[in-house]
């Protein structure tokens, strides 16, 4: 099930000077945690990558040889000659740091043999003058992974850093042109300066919204200017007049599109693995249609990790689950279903509800508030209140259909069979609204079945 969308206002409770909390939109609330105004997630599996704090160097996946990020090259070259070992479109890493990191502990834990492709050099030498290469590429589905997870995270970051742009009133920036000045304000200053530069001096680098690391592509195409150097054709004039005039004349007055150094600052070059602006823009949807009769048998979707109900237990599976709960916690999930006859929605909601009481640190066995979470957990499990489930009215209500994680894979598991339906029916009484036959001949007159009759008549 998927979560609602939160548009709009964000609501904000004010703790007045006794610290509880006042009303908000006419609404009185007694105790902050227990109001929910923001989407919650629940722990995710990391995926493999490990999280890596801020390093100078990289060390050598083999040895405790390093080298600076900057001077990636050298550590390739010594990982080639020291160690035999070649990473395919290297170049395509979106983090190096933390790719070598990963297989670094990879390869303590396992044979090279297990994840390398062994090339195998002068093979028709003697075997002494022979040599085996390892090859680590992304046809492995773990380095895959890897890639596309640091690709993930690398986007996450660069979207983060542009809402900070975005949001910044301090910000102070001179045009490149004619030195006007533009200050932080509630008008987004980045973008009122960009705009200025492509109305008023017919410079246009992109939208601001495709930008990101304004400040920094600023500071380099004034560094450019100053050393006497096109923008476009990169070409060094021998004074600042002589540039004005090739790049006016010229019609000059953009960036050269082939230059790499620029793509760091558009977010499109972020947005897949291995492609850059160019590609992506030459990409033609309409090659999509040729190919809507494809089969996708193949296609093998990450596993989505469910996570307990009253730990931050993740198992794979939601079988895996059941077992976690049952004997971590005494609770049975499927068989308090069975027993009390519960749907789709029912089971839904009552998810819904416990998610809600655990986040609160409350008992909804005997409704008594804690201070944690492993509080909470060693008196429901020593008082067995896990199984101690309150009256259906008190959590079968219309608030818990909505999900109090809007991750949260285990709703998307439950069970939605026929038997559900036949429950539903034998355990509720469903009103059924007939039609009203008073009018039978104009019901009939109206009917879209008649007129579908009549379509096919007057066709033949």
């Amino acid at each position: 099930m998927a979560a609602p969308e939160t548009h709009g206002a964000v609501v904000r409770l004010e703790e007045d000077s006794d610290g509880s909390c006042s009303t908000v939109g006419g609404v009185g609330y007694g105790d902050s945690k227990d109001c929910i105004l923001e989407p919650l997630s629940l722990p995710e599996s990391s995926g493999g990558t490990t999280t890596l704090e801020g390093s100078p160097s990289v060390t050598c996946i083999f040895c405790e040889e390093h080298f600076p990020v900057a001077e990636q090259d050298k550590l390739l070259k010594h990982m080639i000659i020291e160690h035999k070992i070649v990473i395919a479109d290297v170049k395509l890493v979106a983090d190096f740091q933390r790719y070598i990191l990963y297989w670094r502990k990879r390869f303590t834990e396992q044979p090279i043999t297990d994840f390398c492709s062994v090339i195998r050099i002068n093979s028709t030498a003697p075997f002494e003058e022979q040599e085996n290469y390892f090859l680590l590429c992304d046809v492995l589905p773990e380095d895959r992974i890897l890639r596309e997870e640091l690709q993930k995270q690398r986007l996450k970051e660069i979207l983060e850093q542009q809402q900070q742009e975005r949001n910044d009133t301090n910000f102070h920036g001179i045009c490149i042109f004619c030195n006007e000045e533009f200050l932080g304000n509630r008008f987004l200053p980045r973008s009122v300066l960009l705009n200025h530069m492509a109305r008023e001096h017919a410079f246009n680098i992109g939208l601001p919204d495709n930008i990101v690391n304004c400040n920094e592509f600023l500071c380099t195409l004034q560094k450019k200017l100053d050393n006497l150097q096109c923008l476009y054709c990169e070409k060094t004039f021998r004074d600042k007049n002589t540039l004005k005039d090739h790049m006016r004349k010229k019609q000059h007055r953009k960036i050269n599109p082939k230059n790499r150094e620029y793509d760091r600052f558009y977010v499109i070059n972020y947005l897949e693995l291995g492609k850059s602006w160019e590609e992506v823009q030459l990409e033609d949807d309409r090659e999509l249609l040729d190919h809507q009769e494809d089969d996708w048998s193949d296609w093998a979707e990450h596993p989505a990790f469910a996570v307990c109900l009253f730990c931050e237990k993740q198992a794979e599976t939601i079988e895996k689950l059941y077992v976690h709960m049952e004997h971590a916690h005494e609770f049975d999930l499927p068989k308090v279903k069975s027993e009390l006859g519960l749907n789709f929605y029912q089971q839904v909601k009552l998810v819904n509800f416990i998610r809600r009481q655990v986040h609160q640190c409350r008992c909804y066995g005997c409704h008594v508030k804690f201070k944690s979470k492993a509080d909470l957990r060693t008196h429901m499990e020593e008082t067995k209140h896990t199984s101690l489930l309150p009256d259906r009215k008190t959590w079968d209500q219309l608030e818990y259909y909505f999900p109090t994680y809007e991750n949260d894979t285990l709703l998307c598991t439950l069970s939605d069979s026929e038997s559900d339906l036949t429950a539903q029916e034998q355990n509720e009484d469903v009103p059924i609204i007939s039609e009203d036959t008073s009018k039978l001949y104009a019901l009939k007159q109206s009917s879209i079945l008649n007129q579908l009759l009549l379509q096919e008549c007057l066709e033949n």
